[in-house]
């Protein structure tokens, strides 16, 4: 083992109203354990065993009961979700954390079995490719409803009321989630909104929704308990953004919208050393978290390389973390980690989930 106590990886650092130990974050994962959409006791211990991440941003979250797309995923939209998280804040406080509630519209890419028969929206009546998972099997993606543009300003009021959900919950604060091919970011693209009203036909009008709801709930529970997540040009789910000067213009737009708010971080899901991800960076000019993508599992060695060379601020750190509870002192001792088992990555109770080991279990055992 060796001491990496002096890397510049754990250098503490002010981030919104937190003051962070390190330099990395633990990433929103989805885990598809809350099978009645209500965060549970084993949520609670999750979430609690990985407190030493820091921060920690939850697993997506639907801000109401139509934004559900996968099965098993919780919601902050009724009192009973907002009692489950409640549980969890304070597991996470007693073990000296911070978690963040990740707000996520999940539009198009849904199906109504998941959530009570109730339909799909999304920016226009195209169909996300691919299949949802339901109870009954996999199907396609239904064509969902094009939302009309008297009903946007319903969309924002759904994120305002989960963000003051979570703070009734007493977790720390929300991030916005306008990435990954959900709604926001389904607003985003040129391919899945094809409006001609407002809210689509231009970069700055696709960027106007997720400004919008971005702005309206850092009004609702204050900017410094606010991020956002962004994915430009990931090019998932459908959502395509081929066009680098139509993408520069789109993201330059959502930035251009909420940089004099002073939230507390943006989060970027893209190529850290591309030139659209250090610009955006510059613009927002607050904390910005990175994340390097899905193609390899984060290891320290990268994240001191991020901050060292000053691509990143903080750094979102994925699959590690779910293996290893205890990542952050793992990494500080360079102590060896446990391997993740893929087949325990989505539903299913305690395996895979809480009953990883950590260090002095490890030398125990």
């Amino acid at each position: 083992m060796s001491d990496n106590s002096n890397s510049a990886v754990f250098q503490s650092v002010r981030v919104g109203s937190w003051e962070l130990p390190q330099r990395f974050v633990m990433a929103p994962l989805t885990r598809n354990r809350s099978p009645e959409t209500v965060p549970t006791e084993l949520n609670a211990r999750y979430y609690a065993q990985r407190a030493g991440a820091g921060l920690i941003i939850s697993e997506g979250t639907q801000p109401s009961a139509v934004g559900q797309g996968y099965l098993g995923t919780p919601g902050i939209h009724s009192d009973e979700q907002v009692a489950g998280w409640r549980r969890t804040a304070e597991a996470v406080h007693a073990e000296g954390g911070r978690i963040v509630v990740q707000l996520m519209h999940a539009g198009r890419v849904a199906h109504p079995d998941n959530k009570g028969g109730l339909e799909s929206v999304a920016p226009s009546p195209i169909a996300a490719p691919g299949e949802m998972i339901t109870a009954g099997g996999s199907f396609p993606h239904p064509e969902p409803r094009a939302l009309g543009t008297d009903e946007l300003p319903g969309i924002v009021e759904e994120f305002v009321h989960a963000a003051k959900q979570a703070v009734a919950a007493g977790v720390d604060g929300v991030e916005v989630h306008s990435a990954n091919g959900y709604l926001l970011h389904q607003f985003l693209s040129p391919v899945s909104n094809t409006r001609t009203d407002s809210y689509g036909g231009s970069p700055e009008a696709r960027a106007r929704l997720t400004v919008e709801v971005t702005r309206s709930v850092a009004e609702a529970i204050g900017a410094d308990k606010v991020g956002i997540r962004i994915s430009p040009a990931h090019n998932i789910q459908g959502v395509l953004e081929e066009d680098a000067e139509d993408t520069r213009a789109t993201y330059e737009a959502v930035i251009d919208g909420i940089k004099d708010l002073g939230l507390a971080y943006l989060s970027i899901l893209a190529d850290p050393r591309g030139e659209l991800t250090q610009d955006l960076r510059r613009r927002f000019g607050g904390p910005v978290v990175l994340n390097s993508g899905f193609a390899s599992p984060t290891t320290f060695e990268e994240v001191q390389e991020l901050i060292t060379e000053d691509l990143a601020d903080l750094v979102a750190v994925g699959r590690p973390f779910l293996a290893n509870p205890d990542l952050a002192e793992r990494w500080r001792r360079g102590a060896e980690l446990n391997e993740a088992d893929p087949s325990t990555f989505y539903g299913g109770g305690a395996e895979g989930y809480t009953d990883y080991p950590v260090l002095e279990e490890s030398s125990a055992a």
